[in-house]
């Protein structure tokens, strides 16, 4: 219900913005705007900077080299704090700034109600994070996923599971829609097909300091390892009560607890260990060293959690605009579905009919030595 009633809000508010969504407000000589709407602030804000640095670094490349349709590019960034409310209002105000296409998207629950604002002015939609399935079922022209789905996820942490010789696999999610998806999808899945159990399946409320009832409840069903699928501050609190509650098993988390902040809330000793269904880091990614050195020589730090997908999101849109020879949302959407072999750091890129990856890239990560590194390729 929340949901519907932030998107009638969406449609209504994107209704008075007068098309202002066609690239740099109508100037047809000013730089192509890009907008990236990203969380700065809220529980997932150490992200968004890793977002935002790789997005600028495809955009310094690309201008270098003399931009796109004679036109410089440039970033325009707004906080979404990885919240409904705040992520439409951040869309109203890159629809406002001229924004050609959309670069932006983290959490799928703040995701979600952006689709009808960018949708009303035909702005391309280029998702490097969010990938919730409910993105993908919404069928819309505009929208394109450049990351793994839920479903994609979900089979890839089955794999892992069973080749891991699990027996019985909690599953927990935040009740997010990027969250549950993926624990809904993945709890679909087991005890089938040779994959283990389900022990249980249950969901906690983001944002609390105590979820010793969820642990409690959980540990009755004598899991040996407990799938969460939410996000690292939740997810560190939770491997932490897991283990003084006498928890022995194995934890594998979604790719939205993919971060160093995961390890620190949990306790280095708890974190070690813990497997993750992630697709590319820039330092899990073959061949990536050149791109890391020109990230941590512009920033003076290390390129983080979708850092790379954000660098390719840029670059997709600027192929997608060049191909175009527009500005012209319509038309930049035809060029994105056109698209046939555009390299980007998960290979040669071809949407499918429902705009997504082929191919997710889904790999297992594992904590070592306080950081995650590459497990398994689950090829």
């Amino acid at each position: 219900m929340a949901l519907t009633s932030v998107l009638a809000v969406t449609a209504l508010a994107a209704t008075g913005c007068n098309g202002l969504g066609s690239g740099s407000a109508g100037k047809d000589n000013g730089p192509i705007v890009l907008g990236m709407d990203i969380p700065l602030s809220g529980s997932s804000a150490d992200i968004g900077p890793y977002m935002k640095n790789g997005a600028q670094l495809a955009i310094d490349e690309i201008n270098a080299k003399g931009g796109v349709l004679g036109r410089k590019l440039k970033l325009q960034v707004e906080d979404d704090a990885c919240d409904p409310k705040t992520a439409v209002a951040a869309a109203n105000k890159l629809v406002a700034a001229g924004a050609a296409v959309s670069v932006g998207g983290y959490c799928s629950g703040a995701t979600l109600p952006t689709l009808p604002v960018f949708g009303r002015q035909k702005i391309p939609m280029i998702i490097p994070a969010a990938n919730s399935n409910e993105l993908v079922e919404q069928r819309l022209d505009h929208v394109f996923l450049i990351n793994g789905t839920g479903s994609q996820q979900a089979a890839a942490a089955v794999q892992w599971l069973t080749k891991d010789g699990a027996k019985k696999v909690a599953v927990m999610d935040d009740n997010t829609s990027y969250s549950k998806d993926i624990a809904d999808l993945t709890a679909a899945k087991l005890g089938s097909g040779g994959a283990p159990a389900k022990a249980a399946q249950d969901s906690v409320n983001p944002g609390e300091s105590d979820y010793s009832p969820n642990v409690t409840s959980v540990l009755k069903s004598n899991p040996d390892y407990v799938y969460w699928t939410g996000y690292y501050q939740e997810g560190g609190l939770l491997i932490r009560q897991f283990r003084q509650a006498g928890y022995k098993g194995k934890f594998l988390v979604g790719d939205g607890s993919v971060d160093a902040k995961l390890v620190q809330i949990a306790g280095d000793a708890n974190g070690e260990g813990v497997h993750a269904t992630m697709t590319q880091t820039p330092d899990t990614t073959p061949g990536a060293e050149s791109w890391i050195a020109a990230y941590k020589a512009k920033f003076g730090s290390e390129p983080g959690p979708y850092s790379t997908q954000s660098y390719d999101a840029v670059r997709v849109a600027a192929e997608a605009i060049k191909k175009a020879g527009s500005t012209d949302g319509d038309k930049i959407t035809k060029a994105l579905e056109g698209l046939n072999g555009f390299q980007i750091f998960s290979g040669p890129l071809k949407f499918t009919a429902d705009h997504t990856l082929s191919n997710g890239g889904f790999v297992i990560l594992t904590v070592k030595n306080g950081k995650f590194a590459l497990q398994d390729s689950l090829k």
